[in-house]
């Protein structure tokens, strides 16, 4: 499918060039206009070309956090709907994605269906129940290293140090995929 003009423009930011071509060309068959950037300048000049109405937003962009980007994105497009879409999911930066003013946040991996189900959701789904057992130590560990990841604007060094742990222990332990409970 060939998108026409008048097609919506998506933006999709991602440093992983495989992962943000791939993206591109799947929405871009979906119908969308696509451009893709793997670096923030380049997104940001984008954003201003194009006015985009969705933005597909990697949480770490070559280190530096994809949340800086949040705030000049909706100065080019006040009306576009963010979604940041990261392997290292924590509740400390879905809060900060969202109260930025990102639309929607999604862990890694996504596919193209849950990615545009995401962009165009309109209403936040409340589940019955609250969980039936807290969070396991490992869990705990995790959201606890990625608050202080934000609080640092994504500086490993500096959330080492804050945590009195060697950088490379810190690093080893954002390398693997987070405990799921």
């Amino acid at each position: 499918m060939t998108p026409s003009q008048d097609a919506p423009h998506i933006l999709v930011i991602d440093d992983d060039p495989a992962f943000n071509r791939v993206l591109t060309r799947a929405l871009g068959q979906r119908g969308f206009v696509v451009f893709g950037a793997l670096e923030p300048e380049s997104a940001l000049a984008l954003a201003r070309l194009h006015e985009p109405e969705y933005v597909v937003l990697d949480l770490n962009i070559a280190g530096s956090s994809g949340l800086r980007l949040i705030e000049p994105l909706l100065a080019a497009n006040p009306d576009c709907r963010i979604l940041v879409l990261t392997g290292y999911a924590s509740i400390t930066t879905t809060v900060d994605a969202i109260k930025l003013g990102a639309t929607q946040y999604l862990a890694k991996p996504a596919d193209v269906d849950a990615i545009l189900k995401a962009l165009n959701a309109t209403e936040v789904v409340i589940e019955d129940g609250a969980p039936s057992s807290p969070m396991s130590v490992d869990r705990l560990e995790w959201e606890h290293i990625q608050r202080v990841l934000g609080e640092h604007e994504g500086n490993i060094s500096a959330t080492a140090r804050a945590l009195k742990m060697h950088r490379r222990t810190l690093q080893r332990k954002l390398a693997k995929r987070p405990v799921k409970e």
